[in-house]
Parts: structure tokens; sequence; C-alpha cells
């Protein structure tokens, strides 16, 4: 029900103005002075104060003002018996809604009281639908500002209507208010293409999607951002302007471009500084068409850095030629380097395209390089300095755009002095040289290569092993790893064949590796003086070598000497087998 306060001295009116009100099923309240109002006023929600200007001490205008003060919301409707411009004008200013002079009708008192009513309906449906039109723009900034990438309006005349705080931070702009400011003057100079998609989308009323743009920012660095716009067009179909999104993409460049860097190393899993060492150098000598020479002992890696080597070179999508020269006899691996013509020898029943002339455009590597014969050795040294060569059986000389990479576990020096390999070749081949080191020597990386591995044999043998138990872990970081990373890969190949636990025991390790000693090697960060990139030397207590020694020896009696048989269980090259039963003068024993 609507209430209404009537304020007047004069008890008679008093009365008749609350008749007047009642009768039209208002809740009429009385007051007699300024006192008895404000206390109606603190007791109810009065909706219309009809009160006289001339009261008993404050007066009616003095009620008015309180009434605005307090923000009580009630609309006021002056009554006074001597009507004059000033009284109107003060009533007005204060914020009356209307007065009106005496003597006053009863139809003038209702009609005036429900003017004021409707206006104050009208007021509060007006206030109500500000505070929700307050309310859905605070929400609309909540989400605007929310937003991780850069957004910002501009009106047909690139002028700022709005911007969130994500494009402040993405380009450096300050805290103060820039509606209204012009774009171009606002953001930095090298943002100037964002401006030109807004400018085509404003004249074209269609979209600009995804323009990639590059600059330097004061105080922020390089940025590389991706922007957008997009035409703001009002219901009625005329365009109000665009909005430009901007999405900072300088850390996830940053990350391709790492990426793209690591690509090449993405099957060599190492952190150590010597192989950081060796990664560094692969990177400068990519690029290059230098001959590089790669030496380490057998399990190390070699053929994943000549593999990183050619795909991070300028040779990438042409052809990686890989050929094992210790693999075949001298007649064979020169027909298998160089071809041969058909009749070449008695089984040459047709042309046969070498290594060298299917590696055209790409890369050729020629592994374990130092078991090749002198003969080939001179035809090999032909091919790097003139980049020719002959098939078998004919004279006509080929050429051949190749890049060569050799490798060897071999000492190329000590076969030099005994005259086993040519110095001159050692020279063409020895451009750049990078020294694989071998896992004793590098321990850090040893965790890495078994979570890797353990991912590989995971799905390879669909199991779900978590892992190697910490004491496991310790044994493989104890081990000398005379075969390197193939042999702790055999290993924990065995190990998930042998393994029904979740986890690798030491029980699942072979025996030979946990009755191995400790072996200590002299790492990266012990040599004297500057190394040579990604050398490493490695010394080996005399125990760790007799022990070695002892472990062959078991396990040839175990194969009866069969070196290929005893090479799988040892997890090494057949050739590297042979290579350590020369050094350690090793034989067979006659029998009894």
């Amino acid at each position: 029900m609507v209430r209404v306060l009537v304020v007047e001295d004069e008890g008679v009116l008093r009365l008749t103005f609350k008749q007047f009100l009642r009768n039209e099923g208002f809740e009429v309240y009385t007051a007699e002075n300024y006192e008895q109002a404000v206390a109606h006023l603190d007791a109810e929600a009065i909706d219309v104060v009809v009160t006289d200007i001339l009261l008993e001490g404050e007066s009616g205008v003095d009620l008015l003002r309180t009434i605005k003060e307090r923000e009580l919301g009630a609309s006021v409707v002056m009554i006074t018996g001597e009507p004059n411009v000033e009284t109107a004008s003060e009533a007005v200013r204060l914020g009356a809604f209307d007065y009106l002079a005496k003597p006053v009708t009863g139809r003038d008192l209702v009609r005036v009281v429900r003017m004021a009513l409707d206006r104050r309906r009208l007021e509060e449906e007006r206030n109500a639908y500000a505070e929700r039109v307050e309310s859905y723009r605070r929400h609309l900034q909540a989400i605007f500002n929310s937003v991780n990438e850069g957004v910002v309006t501009v009106d047909a005349e690139l002028r700022i209507v709005e911007m969130n705080e994500a494009f402040r931070r993405t380009i450096g702009l300050s805290d103060r208010d820039l509606r209204g400011a012009a774009f171009a003057e606002t953001v930095p100079p090298g943002l100037m293409p964002a401006r030109a998609a807004l400018e085509r989308t404003i004249a074209t009323r269609t979209p600009v999607a995804d323009v990639r743009v590059e600059t330097w920012i004061q105080g922020l660095g390089e940025k590389v951002l991706m922007v957008g716009a997009t035409p703001l067009v009002r219901e009625d179909g005329a365009q109000s302007g665009a909005v430009l999104v901007v999405r900072d993409v300088t850390r996830l460049t940053m990350l391709e471009k790492e990426l793209e860097d690591h690509q090449p190393f993405r099957d060599i899993i190492a952190k150590t500084r010597a192989m950081r060492d060796i990664f560094a150098l692969v990177r400068n000598v990519a690029p290059t068409d230098a001959t590089v020479l790669i030496c380490g002992e057998s399990g190390t890696g070699k053929e994943l850095v000549a593999e990183a080597i050619h795909h991070a070179s300028n040779r990438r999508d042409g052809p990686l030629v890989k050929v094992n020269c210790a693999a075949l006899s001298e007649e064979l691996l020169e027909s298998e380097l160089f071809g041969h013509v058909k009749g070449a020898f008695t089984t040459a029943l047709y042309d046969r395209v070498g290594r060298f002339e299917a590696a055209d455009g790409g890369t050729i590597l020629l592994d374990e390089i130092g078991d090749i014969t002198q003969r080939l050795q001179l035809r090999l040294l032909r091919v790097l300095q003139a980049r020719e060569f002959e098939r078998v059986g004919d004279s006509f000389p080929m050429h051949t755009d190749v890049r060569v990479i050799a490798s060897t576990n071999q000492d190329l020096a000590e076969k030099i002095r005994t005259g086993a390999f040519r110095e001159d070749l050692y020279f063409r081949l020895n451009v750049v040289r990078l020294d694989i080191p071998p896992l004793r020597d590098r321990r850090e990386d040893i965790p890495l290569l078994v979570d890797h591995f353990c991912r590989r044999f995971n799905a390879k043998f669909k199991r779900e092993v978590t892992g190697v138990a910490p004491e496991t872990m310790d044994v493989f970081m104890r081990y000398a790893w005379w075969g390197n990373v193939r042999e702790l890969e055999n290993c924990l190949e065995r190990a998930f064949i042998v393994c029904h636990d979740t986890t690798i025991l030491p029980r699942h390790l072979p025996r030979e590796i946990l009755d191995a000693e400790p072996a200590r090697a002299r790492t990266y960060a012990d040599q004297p003086g500057p190394p040579r990139t990604g050398a490493v030397r490695m010394e080996a207590p005399v125990r760790a070598r007799a022990l070695d020694i002892e472990r062959l020896r078991t396990t040839l009696e175990k194969t009866d000497w069969n070196v290929a048989k005893a090479a799988r269980l040892l997890g090494v090259a057949r050739n590297t087998l042979y290579n350590k039963l020369r050094a350690f003068d090793l034989i067979r024993p006659e029998e009894p």
C-alpha cells in the first residue's frame, strides 16, 4: 500500500488532507511539525510527503533538504499560502516534485500525489534498469578483463572505445583512461600492422585473421603477436567500428624454436655438459658440408649423432645412406660403396648402384671406417678429394654430390702409427671431429635413459612397468657400462622380459651386472685444462679391467667361444668384441 505523510501545523487542514488521501486508498500518516515528520520518516517507508512550507520551527524546505540529504527516496509536494517565484525556485532546486497554493482542493491534492507516485515509480524502474545495466556492464567488463587475449574496440574513426587489461599488459600501456584516444597515437609504432587490419576490416566489413606481428616494445623487448580484427555491426546493420584481438605468442614461438633446435637430437637422451657441447658442435657443423669424423666406443650413439647432423643440415631432404664397413669383405664392400657394372665379376649379372651414387644430394655414413683395407682407403681418398669414383669393372668416372660422415670405435692415430690406416685419409676425414663420451663418463644421463627405455619397452611389450627400484638404479649408477647405451638398453629389455612386477628389481638384472664391481671413470670436469669439444678421457682402475677380462672369458666359455652369441649376451657389436679380445690378448684355449 502507498504511504503518504502529511505535514501541516493547522489541525483542520491536516485532517482534511488526510481524509482526501485516505478516500483514494492511501495509507496516510500526519505530523504537525518538522520533528514529528522526521520521526515518521525514520519509522516508516514513506512514498510521498505533502508538507506546508511554513511550519513551527524548521520549515517545509528544511524537511525537503533532510529528505534529500538522507536519500530517503520520498517524493515531496510543497504547499504554500503565499506562492511566489522565489519559493517555487527554491523548492524545485532542492528537488521537490511540485508545489500547490492554498487553498488546496481534494482533487488537486490527489492528482499531484498520484503524479508524484507515477514519477517515483518511473524513477525506481529507471534506477532498477540502470542498476541492471551497470551490473551487466560490470559482468561484461569482468569477462572482458578475464580474457587472456588482448582486446580493444575502436569506432569507425579508429578511436579507442574500450580495452582490457590483457591488451595493456601485452603492449605495455599505462593505466590511464585511453577512451577516445586515436589508436595510431596510442599503440607502439611496431603495432602498425594491427592498425592496418582494423582499417581493412572497417573498410570491407569483413574479418581479418591471423596477422603475425614481430616487434620490439620498450620495456618488454621482442614480441611476437597474432592479431585479428572483426567488424562491429549494430542491430540496424550500421557499422559502429571494429574489435581487435591480440594474442601474445612470444613464448610459444620461443618454445617452437627451441623444439626445432632440438629436433635433430630427439633420439639422443642426455643432459650432461659433455653431451651439450656435442649438441652445440652438431648445430655449428650441420649447415656446412664439412666432413665429420665421429669417434667413440661401441654403443655410445655415434649413428644417432650422424643422423642428427644430417637432419639438421641443408641436405635433410636428401637420402641418408649408411654403410657398415666392418660387416663386409673387401670385394663386397667395394661393390657396395661404388657399385659395379654387369660382368665385372662372375656373379655380376646386372649393373648395381653403389651407396655413393645412391646418396647423391644427401649424406653417407661410413660406419667403422677403421676396418677398411688400404686399397679401399685409397679409393675413398679420391672420392673425398675429387668427389669422383668409378663403378667396379667400369672406367667411366661418376660425380657425386654427397656429404661424408665417418665413425669409428678404434684409435685411428695408433693405426696410422702401425701403418694400418692412411694418414692423408685420416686428415681428409678429420675436418671436424666429435668424440662421444662413454656412458660411464656421463652417469647423470643414466636416469634419463632408463626412463626413456622404460617408456619404449612399455609400449613395445604392452606393459605398465612404472620404472626401476632405487636399489636397481644404484646398481646402474655403479656399473661401468662397457657396452654403453646399447648395453643399458639390452639390459632393460631383458629385465622387461623376466619382470612380472610393476617395478624392475635387482633380481631382474643379468648376473654379470650384479656381480660387477664399480669402476671409476675420469669425468669431463676432472680433465686438466680445456678438453676437446665433446671429448672425455676415461681411466678405469686395473681391478675393473681384470673384472672386464674375467667377464669376457666367462661369457665366451658359456657360449663355447661363439663370438656372435657372446656379443649378443654382452650387448655389444661383434667387431667390438673382437677388438676387446685383441686388446686383452684373449684366445680360445687349446683342447686337452
